[in-house]
């Protein structure tokens, strides 16, 4: 399993797409797949920090959905902006998304097999 992260628009998902070829990936933009659904190829879950946004909303658990995730998706990437930086949000759901998706993230990195920041298109290797 592989974790990218990095800031709005720098180029994560292309940079995740280089990597493999067309037929082996299969992308899930916001979302997260259904466990019935992983069929040998590589999924790719784009923007994940949104999912947890409407988990959230939903007044969902997605940590313990995340866990699921982990489990069984072994051929799993899962992208992410870096939403922890600059200013403190004044609304009270704010704070809470920004925390819990910081929190969900380590968790995915720690049972990570690499984890790469992409910045203007580039990846750096931090695990």
């Amino acid at each position: 399993m592989k974790l990218v992260i990095g800031g709005y628009a720098q180029g994560k998902l292309n940079y995740v797409l280089q990597q493999y070829a067309l037929s082996e990936y299969r992308v899930y933009d916001g979302i997260i797949p259904p466990e019935y659904e992983q069929c040998g190829e590589i999924t790719i879950v784009n923007h994940f920090h949104q999912w947890v946004r409407d988990s959230l909303l939903k007044k969902g658990c997605p940590e313990q959905e995340v866990l699921a995730l982990l489990e069984h998706y072994d051929r799993c990437v899962i992208i992410s902006d870096e939403i922890g930086n600059g200013i403190v949000p004044v609304d009270p759901f704010e704070r809470e998304y920004r925390e819990r998706v910081g929190k969900i993230l380590i968790t995915i990195a720690e049972r990570a097999d690499e984890v790469e920041r992409v910045i203007c298109g580039i990846g750096q290797k931090i695990k």
